[in-house]
């Protein structure tokens, strides 16, 4: 009897050691939780302030674009053959109507040879033909024979000169040569790629406006394009294309760009800052001052020592920067840092001012 008292009395105290063990850390928990929210509503929030002044604000859209050449063709030959010169360097700068590559004409030579020597003695029978026709020694029937004998000749001639330039290449325009792919010797259709000659300087931007923006832009508008690594330059358009894109709905548009030191490389990448218009005296506050709650927009104002909240209306938006276009006036105080954190009358201290 002894026994069982003791193993009820054992039981029993080991269950009440767990309900403490579960009930109070709770409670603690709870009572520590009402101190800390109890000292966090006195607790005083350290943030930016910036003080509202109109400016000019430029509205601007920033779209994708593509660097493209200047000039740029693929080196090709116009008739088929085994290359015997090949007279530039790989990466190498060339000249407008330097020769470039030769194939091989050795049969054109020689036809053009007979071809010519056939032509002299056309020249020296037309040059005794008309002279007798003069002194009416032939009728103008037998001369208009010698005559077209002559004219069928130089063709000949011609038309050899015309073969023998199709195994040249010579560079359309000043550029600079890409990577080769044949060597002497090669034997080359008109399908072979030798190289390309690219002239980059200037290059082209390329890049697509939205339609509801085609009406705001025209031939030699400014623009700025960024690169992948943050390097801004400027450029002009200079052409657009008369019609949208019935696919895109957008406008394509082309730009030209200094580039004297080869740092905008075809094919790349380039980020276009497309400037629409300005607006005059406009107010602006930072992009991480606006907050955005199921009601709407809006933003805390500085009011001695207390946070205020105002609803507003946001317009234009640039990278960093927000137009608010109603419920701001010059000189309110706005909180631009620390906005997450704040609540309708908590109290702030000014860390710093920032100026705009």
């Amino acid at each position: 009897m002894n026994s069982n008292l003791i193993k009820k009395i054992s039981i029993g105290a080991f269950v009440i050691i767990i309900l403490a063990f579960l009930i109070v850390p709770r409670f603690l928990n709870k009572k520590g939780g009402d101190i800390s929210e109890t000292r966090g509503r006195g607790a005083v929030i350290a943030v930016s302030v910036q003080a509202v002044r109109p400016a000019s604000l430029e509205n601007t859209i920033q779209i994708a674009g593509s660097v493209i050449s200047n000039e740029e063709v693929e080196l090709k030959m116009e008739t088929s053959g085994k290359i015997t010169a090949i007279n530039f360097k790989e990466g190498g700068k060339v000249s407008k109507g330097d020769l470039l590559v030769k194939v091989n004409d050795a049969d054109l030579q020689a036809q053009l040879l007979k071809a010519e020597m056939r032509k002299k003695l056309a020249e020296e029978k037309e040059f005794r033909q008309r002279a007798l026709l003069e002194k009416k020694g032939i009728s103008q029937e037998s001369y208009d024979v010698v005559l077209n004998d002559l004219n069928s000749a130089k063709a000949d001639v011609e038309n050899l000169k015309a073969l023998i330039a199709k195994t040249e290449i010579r560079a359309p325009f000043a550029g600079t040569i890409g990577l080769r792919y044949v060597s002497e010797g090669s034997y080359v259709s008109s399908s072979s790629k030798i190289a390309t000659l690219q002239n980059i300087n200037p290059v082209k931007i390329n890049f697509t406006v939205p339609q509801r923006y085609a009406s705001e832009i025209s031939v030699g508008n400014s623009i700025s394009i960024k690169t992948a690594l943050g390097k801004v330059f400027k450029a002009k358009i200079y052409a657009i294309e008369p019609k949208i894109d019935p696919a895109t709905r957008a406008l394509p548009v082309r730009a030209v760009c200094p580039n004297e030191r080869g740092e905008l490389i075809p094919g790349s990448y380039v980020s276009v800052i497309l400037p629409l218009n300005n607006v005059v005296n406009a107010i602006t506050v930072p992009t991480q001052a606006l907050a955005l709650d199921i009601s709407g927009e809006s933003v805390f104002l500085y009011k001695n020592g207390i946070a205020v909240p105002r609803k507003v209306e946001s317009g234009i938006r640039t990278e960093d920067d927000v137009q608010i276009v109603n419920g701001l006036a010059p000189g309110d105080t706005v909180i631009t840092t620390g906005v997450m954190q704040l609540r309708p009358k908590a109290k702030v201290r000014i860390m710093s001012a920032e100026k705009k």
